[in-house]
């Protein structure tokens, strides 16, 4: 019969319980870096825990962006972490997929089949949108320069524009003519362009899906009054269409609507393909009509990464993954299901916008028909309601939802809205709970008023 020793037991070591590591005995610093390292689960656990703090993304209905994505997306994303978009020799296929992704969306948006259109991803619309501004800027310029005419005083004309294009104007000095909003309108109107373009103006940016109400712009009506203006005065002014959240719904909802590339003075269209083209934050893009509408001057050509490579961006290194899970989506869902997903986030805005209209104190001003899926309001008598939209936002926050409340832009800075997105993960369930939850806000705030002074400081939703 064998003798066995007995073995002294190993002493656990104190770091191997996450919460009595040295890390987490310790606010975690924020001005230095540790002198010490400490084990990636203690780390893991510890931000996973302060990450608690953010809100519910299920429950924010203040973004667009995209907060749900399947396995397929998430295990790519993780396969490309290491992948860089720009470097195109390097990672040849990942910019195979790029092209392809470009094709389909200028087949979509019904590019004309006789000169090839081009374009490229970016790091989302906002980018997208400046570069598609930069071409206009090129193209206006280079055509006073051969008229001999002066080139220093470019305009843009635009209706209730995101703030990207306040930065574009800024940035590249460009003035920014935004057109007042008029009474009972909910973007910028045909005949509204007469007193505002000229000689200078590069474009006109006509808005698919307007961030603050939601609606389309009437891009077919604009390209018409555009056309008389052509006529009467001899200035060829193009349309770029901000599509950030259209151009993923329009050509599946919505496909007898007039705004994409059927236009010819359509030029230019950008898009955020993690919106409601349903991929994971981090990817937008440009498509413009024929090769020739994008300057040759504004294309960079680099060979430091192993090859030449002909680039347009306004950053250079940024990940794969997010133009690889966009391409995984078109493949996965095709045309029905792209169809299939927005026409049920659709279903359910209609199903909010008929909630909310029954609640009483609510006047709706896009009901979820016609444009994006989503619903936006308005108190029909702020003064009687005893409560403003904000105070509203304040207590649906209560339960975690993240609804925002905003003045409208100039000239109707007097009314204050309230808007809901549905998007790609937001269940008719989730629905149903939030027009309960308004219903009992509202109950409570009309039993308790409690008005504000009207200097009151008071902010909505930064998007």
């Amino acid at each position: 019969m064998p003798l066995h020793e007995t073995k002294h037991a190993r002493t656990r070591d104190a770091d191997t319980d996450v919460f009595t590591s040295a890390l987490s005995s310790q606010v975690l610093p924020k001005y230095r870096m540790p002198e010490d390292q400490s084990s990636s689960q203690a780390v893991y656990e510890l931000l996973h825990n302060e990450l608690l703090l953010d809100g519910n993304a299920a429950q924010n209905l203040a973004t667009f962006c995209t907060t749900w994505s399947d396995d397929g997306v998430r295990r790519l994303m993780a396969e490309c972490l290491d992948k860089n978009m720009i470097d195109k020799d390097e990672y040849p296929q990942t910019a195979e997929i790029e092209a392809r992704c470009v094709n389909i969306l200028a087949d979509l948006w019904h590019a004309p089949a006789g000169a090839p259109a081009t374009g490229c991803s970016t790091t989302g619309s906002s980018e997208a949108a400046m570069l598609g501004g930069l071409a206009l800027k090129w193209r206006w310029r280079a055509r006073r320069h051969a008229q001999g005419l002066p080139a220093d005083r470019p305009n843009l004309v635009c209706g209730p524009v995101q703030v990207c294009w306040e930065k574009f104007a800024r940035y590249f000095d460009v003035e920014l003519r935004q057109v007042p909003l008029e009474e009972g309108a909910t973007g910028l109107r045909p005949h509204q362009l007469g007193s505002h373009v000229d000689e200078n103006t590069i474009g006109v940016v006509a808005i698919l899906g307007v961030t603050y109400t939601c609606d389309y712009e009437p891009v077919a009506d604009l390209a018409a009054e555009l056309d008389l203006i052509q006529s009467a005065h001899g200035w060829d002014v193009p349309i770029h269409v901000d599509a950030a959240s259209g151009g993923f719904v329009a050509p599946f909802l919505h496909p007898d609507v007039m705004w994409d590339f059927r236009l010819p003075r359509v030029a230019s269209i950008n898009t955020s393909g993690h919106k409601y083209g349903l991929a994971p934050l981090g990817v937008g893009w440009i498509v413009w009509r024929t090769a020739d509408l994008l300057p040759p001057e504004l294309v960079f050509h680099v060979d430091y990464l192993g090859g030449d490579m002909p680039t347009f961006a306004l950053n250079f290194s940024r990940p794969g993954g997010e133009v690889i899970a966009q391409y995984y989506l078109f493949l996965r869902l095709g045309r029905s299901g792209y169809r299939r997903v927005q026409q049920s986030c659709a279903d359910t805005a209609r199903h909010l916008a008929a909630a909310i209209a029954a609640m009483g104190p609510f006047t709706l001003l896009y009901d979820g028909q016609g444009a994006l899926p989503a619903v936006c309001y308005r108190l029909t008598d702020p003064a009687a309601a005893g409560f403003s939209l904000y105070d509203l936002s304040d207590r649906l926050r209560m339960r975690g939802w993240q609804v925002p409340s905003y003045p409208l832009p100039a000239d109707r800075a007097d009314t204050v809205v309230q808007r809901v997105l549905v998007r790609h993960g937001v269940t008719r369930d989730q629905i149903a709970l939030l027009a309960a939850d308004v219903r009992r806000a509202v109950d409570h705030l009309t039993a308790n008023p409690q008005p504000l002074p009207a200097t009151a400081p008071r902010s909505g939703f930064h998007h």
